[in-house]
């Protein structure tokens, strides 16, 4: 994918992000920044109606109908499955799920959440 292309996806979600109404938006806004900060190969789309982060394959994306937190919707491959009970829930075969209740929620779990970026990147470099 081109530079061009890149800034492109970006510009549609800063435009997706600037439209949006979401009593928990300074939350997706930082919770946006902690994982495009974590580790500069990752880019970020709009897909699946919301922000969504990808890498060779996709990683993640917010689902933003959640009701009194934000969620995050990490994508897993082949049953390869990276367990972080300090940041992680559920017990889908493809999928785990993070929950964000406020802005002090999202920076106390920020470390673990770069760290999570950082494995799954790993894990997928390893696959692929």
């Amino acid at each position: 994918m081109s530079n061009k292309e890149r800034m492109q996806k970006a510009d549609q979600v800063d435009d997706y992000m600037e439209k949006l109404e979401h009593p928990f938006k300074q939350e997706i806004e930082r919770l946006r920044s902690i994982i495009l900060n974590s580790n500069s190969k990752l880019q970020e789309r709009v897909k699946w109606n919301s922000p969504s982060f990808y890498y060779i394959k996709d990683l993640a994306a917010f689902n933003l109908r959640a009701n009194g937190y934000v969620q995050i919707i990490f994508i897993f491959y082949d049953g390869n499955m990276i367990e972080d009970s300090s940041l992680l829930q559920g017990n889908w075969k493809d999928r785990r799920e993070a929950r964000f209740s406020s802005m002090v929620d999202v920076e106390a779990k920020q470390p673990a959440l770069e760290q999570f970026v950082n494995n799954w990147i790993k894990l997928i470099e390893n696959k692929s």
